[in-house]
C-alpha cells in the first residue's frame, strides 16, 4: 500500500476551485479519494485578479480534499485556461553530425527546447510545445521518428503560449496556500484526457468544454492535438444576461439557469411560469419560460459561433482535416438543457456530452462524473503520470503521538516513564525523512519560480 502513487489535480475556475485526490486501482481505473470544492472568489474569466481571494478559497478547497480522503496534500497538477492563452503553430529542425547514428529521446529534446528559445510578445511565456508530425530528411508524415536515422530532423509544432504574469500569479497563490506546484496543463488538454477515447482522437474530434468565465477549444486529429483556443466567454455571461433580462439578483439568475433554463427556445409553452420570491417584503416576480429561453439562447449561439468560427479556421471542411467523430461538449456549460440539439443545429456536425466517468472507478460518486469535474479528472490523471506521491496519509502522526500515554497508567513502576519516553521518540524517525523529502519538493518549486523570475527579467 505504501508504494501507491497518490495524485492530486487543482482546477483554478472561474466560478469553482476543486481539488481532487486520486490513485490509480488494481484495473488501472481512476479511484477517487476525495473532493474539495470552493466558490471562486478572485479569478475572473480564468485569469487571478484577487491573490488573498484565490489562496483562501484554494485552502478551503484543499482542507476539504483533505478532511474527506484523510490525506494531506503536499504538492498538484494545477489547470491553465483564460483570455490570455493562444496558440500558434511553428516549424523547427535540427541538424545532426552523424546520419548513420540513430535517432534518440535525446535529439528530440534538443528539438523541442530549441522550440522553446522561440522569441515572444513581452510577458508571454511558451506553456506546451506539443509536436505535430516529423520529417526526417525530405521524409514527412513521420509520427514516431526514434529509432531511425537521419541528418536533418523537422518538425511542426503546437505551441501554447501565454502571459507569464497570470501563470506567476498562480504559482504564488499555491504556494502561499502551503502546497507546492508539481506541474502546469492547458485545461482543455487536461479535460480531453478525461472524456475523449483514443479512436475519437484518432477520427477527428473537437472538444468544447463550457466553463463559467472561458470557452476552451481542443481540436484532434490522428491521435495529435491540432489546435487550441480560448473563448473569454462562458455560463457566467448567460447568468448575467438573465439577471438583467429579468431583473433579478445574480444568486436567483444561476438558480433559473440551471432548473429551468434551455438553450432551444421552442421548448416552452407561452403559459409557463416561475414565480421568484420578492427581495425583503417584496412582491414575487413571475418569469416567463419562453423568455428565459429566448435570453440563454441567444448568449449560446453566440458562444458556439465563436467556437465554430475557431473550428472553420483549423480547416474541418477539407478531406484530411474532416473531425469525423465531430464535437464533444464537456465542462458545467455541456449541462444546460438542450445544448446538443442546439450545437448540432448551427455546426451541423455530430454531438454528445462528455463525461469522466469511462476512466473511474466503477464505484465512484455520481456526482464526480458530472461534465463539472472533467478537468478535475483530467489533472488528477495528468499528475498520475508525473509518477510523484502528492499525498501522504494523515493518520500515523495523529494517532501514534497521544495514545500510549493514557494506555500506561501504571505510574508507580519506575520503570513506566521511560518506556513511554521510547514510544513517544519513535514516530519522530519517519518526519525527519518527509522533511527531507519536502526539501526536494521545495527546491523544484523555487526551481520553476526562478524560471519565471528569469523570463520576467529578460523580457524587461
Amino acid at each position: 500500500m505504501s508504494n501507491e502513487k497518490i495524485a492530486v489535480g487543482l482546477d483554478i475556475g472561474t466560478t469553482k476551485i476543486v481539488a481532487m485526490i486520486g490513485k490509480r486501482n488494481m484495473y488501472g481505473k481512476l479511484e477517487i479519494l476525495g473532493v474539495g470544492k470552493s466558490k471562486s472568489l478572485g479569478v475572473a474569466r480564468g485569469v487571478v485578479n484577487n491573490i488573498t481571494q484565490t489562496i483562501q478559497s484554494i485552502q478551503q478547497a484543499v482542507a476539504e480534499a483533505e478532511s474527506v480522503s484523510g490525506y494531506k496534500i503536499k504538492d498538484v497538477v494545477v489547470g491553465i485556461a483564460g483570455q490570455h492563452i493562444r496558440s500558434l503553430q511553428h516549424s523547427d529542425y535540427i541538424s545532426r553530425p552523424n546520419p548513420e547514428e540513430v535517432i534518440g529521446d535525446q535529439d528530440i529534446e534538443q528539438l523541442i527546447a530549441q522550440v522553446h528559445k522561440l522569441a515572444m510578445l513581452p510577458g508571454e511565456e511558451i506553456i506546451h510545445v506539443l509536436p505535430q508530425d516529423f520529417k526526417i530528411d525530405g521524409e514527412a508524415n513521420i509520427k514516431e521518428p526514434v529509432g531511425m536515422s537521419g541528418g536533418r530532423v523537422e518538425s511542426n509544432f503546437h505551441v501554447v503560449v501565454g502571459q507569464a504574469a497570470s501563470i506567476r500569479n498562480v504559482g504564488r497563490c499555491i504556494q502561499s496556500s502551503g502546497i507546492q506546484l508539481s506541474g502546469l496543463t492547458l485545461e482543455p488538454l487536461a479535460s480531453a484526457d478525461a472524456v475523449l477515447s483514443q479512436e475519437e482522437k484518432e477520427a477527428g474530434v473537437a472538444l468544447i468544454d463550457i466553463g463559467g468565465g472561458t470557452t476552451d477549444l481542443a481540436i484532434f486529429k490522428d491521435g495529435i492535438i491540432r489546435h487550441t483556443a480560448v473563448i473569454p466567454f462562458g455560463g457566467n455571461v448567460i447568468t448575467e444576461d438573465i439577471k438583467e433580462g429579468c431583473s433579478i439578483i445574480e444568486k436567483q439568475a444561476e438558480l433559473l439557469k440551471v432548473k429551468f433554463g434551455s438553450a432551444w427556445p421552442g421548448e416552452n409553452k407561452d403559459n409557463e411560469i416561475v414565480s421568484i420570491p420578492g427581495l425583503r417584503n417584496r412582491e414575487p416576480k413571475e418569469i416567463s419560460l419562453k423568455n428565459l429561453s429566448k435570453i440563454i439562447n441567444a448568449r449560446v449561439v453566440e458562444i458556439i459561433e465563436q467556437v465554430f468560427a475557431e473550428i472553420k479556421a483549423y480547416g474541418h471542411e477539407s478531406p484530411r482535416k474532416k473531425l469525423i467523430a465531430g464535437i464533444v461538449l464537456t465542462g458545467g456549460g455541456a449541462q444546460l438543457k438542450h445544448i446538443k440539439q442546439l450545437v448540432e443545429y448551427i455546426t451541423g456536425m455530430d454531438t454528445r456530452i462528455g463525461y469522466p466517468n469511462e476512466h473511474l472507478a466503477g464505484d465512484s460518486d455520481e456526482e464526480i462524473s458530472s461534465p463539472l469535474y472533467a478537468t478535475a479528472v483530467g489533472l488528477v490523471m495528468n499528475s498520475i503520470r508525473n509518477q510523484t506521491q502528492s499525498a501522504v496519509k494523515f493518520a500515523p502522526e495523529v494517532v501514534s503521538t497521544p495514545k500510549p500515554e493514557p494506555i500506561v497508567e501504571a505510574e508507580p513502576v519506575a520503570a513506566a516513564p521511560a518506556e513511554a519516553v521510547a514510544i513517544e521518540e519513535t514516530p519522530m524517525e519517519p518526519k525527519s525523512a518527509n522533511s527531507t523529502e519536502g526539501k526536494m519538493k521545495k527546491s523544484f518549486f523555487d526551481r520553476y519560480v526562478e524560471k519565471i523570475k528569469d523570463f520576467l527579467e529578460n523580457a524587461e
